[in-house]
């Protein structure tokens, strides 16, 4: 849990053949389907892409380089497009959806967030700011932050969620 959303979290093989089926323009084309609600991927649920005239991937890690042993996703990408904030915008935005995830658990029993309700609210402000610290925070400087420069757009925004600048990347 400590390792979520690191690179190796993903399954990139599976992503690799995804984007390979759509690439070749395949009838179909499954991916799996994760939860923010159970934290994870759901086992029993996919869903299918037909043949899309535009794709879009979401993501942490689509312009990591891979592996060097099973491929890269980027060699898959026409475009790619990296959303840039400062760094105490994001952790400000990871609490506040740390919390409001917490509060619709009341409504939710199987929801992962479910086991803080119990919390007062400064500690689940404080366990929020915790895994920020010690788990988002490592991700972003390790891993997410020295890709930007490989995207061909970086869109900076502000602390509204509102785009501040566009850069394009130098062919």
């Amino acid at each position: 849990l400590a390792r979520k959303g690191f690179p190796e979290s993903y399954d990139l093989p599976l992503l690799l053949r995804f984007l390979a089926d759509v690439k070749a323009g395949r009838p179909e084309a499954v991916a799996p389907v994760y939860s923010h609600r159970v934290y994870d991927v759901l086992p029993d649920r996919h869903q299918t892409v037909r043949r899309p005239d535009i794709l879009i991937l979401e993501g942490l890690h689509v312009l990591h380089p891979g592996d060097g042993t099973s491929g890269r996703v980027p060699d898959f990408l026409d475009l790619s497009v990296y959303v840039d904030a400062e760094e105490a915008d994001i952790q400000a935005w990871y609490v506040q959806r740390f919390l409001a995830l917490r509060e619709e658990a009341r409504r939710d029993e199987a929801s992962f967030f479910r086991r803080f309700l119990d919390l007062p609210a400064d500690q689940a402000e404080a366990l929020a700011r915790q895994v920020w610290r010690e788990v988002n925070l490592v991700n972003l400087r390790e891993h997410i932050l020295p890709l930007r420069e490989h995207a061909d757009i970086i869109l900076e925004k502000g602390p509204d969620h509102a785009v501040r600048r566009v850069r394009l990347r130098e062919p």
